[in-house]
Formats: C-alpha cells, sequence, structure tokens
C-alpha cells in the first residue's frame, strides 16, 4: 500500500497498465452488474436537476424506470445508487454508433450541454473509493471486461494512476495527486 495522507492506495494503482479501450469493451461497465452506480445525496439532487438535459439521449425503457421509481434507489447493501434497467443497465446509459454504450451525463458534458461530467464513482472507476472512520481507502477494480485496458495500457505504457489522472484530481486535488504519481514512480523503479 502506498499512503497519500490520510489515504491508502492499492500498489495496483502503482503497477496495473490500464487504458480503457471502448472499441473492445463497448462500456460494459455502465450494463454489467445488479446495482447502479454509487452515489452522493448530493450527486443525486444533481442527477435530478439534470435529467431533463440528458432526457431525449435515454432509452424508452430507462425513462418509464424514472417516471416509475426516479434517478436512484438504495441497493441491497444500504447504498444510494442510479436506478437499472432489467437489474442491469444504468438508466443514464446511450448508446453510439457501433453499439458503445455511453454515460448520457458524459456526453452531454463533452458537448457543452453541462459543466457536471457525472458521478464521481463513474469517473473514477476501475478505481472504488471506500471511506473509514479514519482514513480513505482507493482500490482497483478488476474483473474480466477490463482486460482489454489492461492490454491496451500495457501496449501504450499508461499505468492505472497515470491513466485516472483527471479523476483523481477531482476527488483529491493536484497536490494530492502529484505526490501520488511521485511514489508510485518511485515505486516502480524500486521494483523494476
Amino acid at each position: 500500500m502506498l499512503e497519500i495522507g490520510n489515504v491508502l492506495v492499492s500498489l495496483d494503482v502503482a503497477e496495473q497498465y490500464f487504458c480503457c479501450d471502448l472499441d473492445q469493451c463497448l462500456g460494459e461497465c455502465c450494463i454489467e452488474g445488479d446495482a447502479g452506480a454509487p452515489i452522493t445525496e448530493q450527486e443525486g439532487e444533481k442527477i435530478a436537476e439534470l435529467a431533463p438535459t440528458v432526457w431525449d439521449d435515454l432509452a424508452p425503457s430507462a425513462q418509464q424506470v424514472i417516471k416509475e421509481q426516479g434517478v436512484s434507489y438504495i441497493d441491497e447493501e444500504g447504498d444510494l445508487v442510479t436506478s437499472i434497467v432489467n437489474g442491469r443497465d444504468c438508466v443514464f446509459t446511450c448508446y453510439a454508433p457501433g453499439g458503445k454504450c455511453l454515460c448520457a451525463f458524459d456526453k452531454a458534458y463533452r458537448e457543452g450541454k453541462t459543466q457536471w461530467r457525472k458521478p464521481i464513482s463513474c469517473y473514477l472507476y476501475p478505481l472504488r473509493i471506500t471511506e473509514y472512520p479514519s482514513f480513505t481507502a482507493v482500490n482497483y477494480h478488476r474483473w474480466k471486461i477490463c482486460r482489454s485496458a489492461e492490454a491496451n495500457g500495457r501496449r501504450l505504457g499508461i499505468r492505472l494512476y497515470q491513466f485516472m489522472r483527471e479523476p483523481l484530481i477531482e476527488r483529491f486535488g493536484q497536490e494530492w495527486y502529484e505526490e501520488l504519481a511521485e511514489a508510485c514512480q518511485a515505486w516502480n523503479q524500486q521494483n523494476s
């Protein structure tokens, strides 16, 4: 583990090669799973506020779920998460040509329709943040759908901490990220 302030970071973040490859995975992280994306209450409010901005990009089945249930719900573990369609797809997924799954909020952000990108848990994925009373943990959620991203990162020479630079800065700040990058570089040099 690397310790940056009161944040414990898994060594996977330093060591693992990673660069998303949407042409291979097609954005499956937005549709695979049994619960929606973890969100904060503030994010739930922001999502509800911005839902009309992305409404036309959503599937009719997603629109129906939102009308009946709202933009979020409490899952089996007691966490607030985005609503899902058919026990699987986040209601805020939309599809690009070629079957690529995209986040409707991220799409709207890239098109300049909103200043808010998406929930931080989505922006940080495949990193998972766990808050404890005295520290925060950052871990890599490793699963089969990201194998193409691992191979792509290896081919391009991009480590997970480098690929996740912007979301880590958004969550922890520029100074924290610079300290993390230095620690990751030192760890990799020491262990190569």
